[in-house]
């Protein structure tokens, strides 16, 4: 059989191919041994990982004017990683969006939504939130986490761009007090007092009328049973109403006066002597405070009335701050040495 023409010759084998070969494995050799003697043993130091501190700044979400153009995100910053001290853990986020973002990105959600609500009720006492917050504002705590329970904040430094100051508050446990509170840097209490306050004692105020969440009245965090005083002269309208909500309850209406109604909510008891149409003075005890109706805490909730519009206590009511003994501020100063020891230093000029 003769044999089959071909297509043409065969082609020639050529030298670049050989070579390239040679090359491309020579190169994966030599990396090989690079990464093996760059890799760090398992006896040698920790890499630090984003869960303790390091913040994922959220991006600004509001959107831009017609025809502006985009705007350019700016680079995130990580906060230093600072070690956690006596159970205590710190962080550091600069706010560029909702507050809830940036403690979520820092601390997670687990932590960071029911960490956000306490933290708050610091910064209500400086600012309104969120109006006076800006895309810049520097926020700094010190918390810890309890099983059960919601953290526990023991410091916070807030950075205004708005108001160009520092303000910072620390968790400080007095000889006087049955349960630490918070005080500025210059060992004046945070949170403002009523005058003629429904409650002697009390740890922390948890919502006021100014903090954004629509609450009709302000809430007093308290151990079941602290005695509940009338807050001006009154009359007893009614109790224990609606108990599904309220719980235990008194409606007191103001004689006189300024015609206030206050309505002392979730009690644990009310006396059964206490009946409609009769006549309290003020700084009288008129129950105990509890957990009662709808309630998740031990708490009491007062709320003041005009006819049918809501005031705030804080506005209707004298008010004053108090400042720490002098006796109490070596052991204040100390401890709050202590807590600005765990946070970076302000950014904030003068800070």
């Amino acid at each position: 059989m003769p044999e089959m023409p071909t297509l043409g010759a065969a082609p020639k084998k050529s030298p670049v191919a050989p070579i390239a070969i040679t090359a491309v494995v020579v190169g994966l050799l030599t990396g090989g041994i690079y990464w093996v003697r760059s890799s760090p043993s398992d006896t040698g130091p920790a890499v630090a990982t984003p869960q303790q501190g390091e913040a994922a700044l959220p991006q600004a979400g509001e959107p831009s004017a017609p025809g502006a153009p985009a705007p350019v995100a700016a680079p995130v910053v990580a906060a230093p990683v600072v070690p956690e001290k006596g159970g205590l853990r710190s962080f550091q986020v600069t706010i560029n969006g909702p507050l809830e973002s940036a403690i979520v990105a820092s601390e997670g959600k687990e932590v960071g939504t029911p960490l956000t609500q306490v933290v708050n009720r610091s910064l209500v006492w400086w600012v309104r939130v969120p109006q006076d917050l800006v895309k810049g504002d520097t926020l700094a705590v010190v918390y810890e986490t309890r099983e059960g329970q919601e953290p526990l904040v023991h410091a916070v430094r807030f950075e205004s761009r708005k108001q160009g100051r520092t303000f910072e508050t620390y968790r400080f446990k007095t000889t006087g007090e049955n349960t630490a509170r918070y005080y500025q840097a210059d060992a004046s209490e945070l949170e403002e007092r009523l005058v003629d306050s429904p409650l002697e004692t009390y740890e922390q105020i948890t919502s006021l009328l100014r903090d954004g969440r629509k609450h009709k009245g302000v809430d007093f965090k308290t151990p079941s049973g602290t005695p509940v005083l009338a807050t001006f002269d009154g009359v007893v309208v009614r109790k224990n109403w609606n108990f599904r909500g309220n719980g235990n309850s008194i409606e007191l209406q103001e004689t006189g006066g300024q015609g206030r109604t206050a309505l002392f909510l979730h009690l644990s008891e009310v006396p059964k002597t206490l009946v409609s149409g009769q006549r309290i003075k003020r700084g009288e005890e008129i129950a105990k405070s509890g957990n009662t109706g709808h309630s998740f805490a031990p708490h009491l909730h007062y709320q003041l009335m005009r006819g049918d519009k809501v005031i705030d206590p804080f506005v209707s009511h004298k008010t004053t701050r108090r400042n720490l003994a002098a006796g109490e501020r070596p052991a204040f100063e100390k401890r709050m040495g202590e807590l600005k020891a765990l946070i970076p230093p302000s950014q904030v000029a003068g800070g």
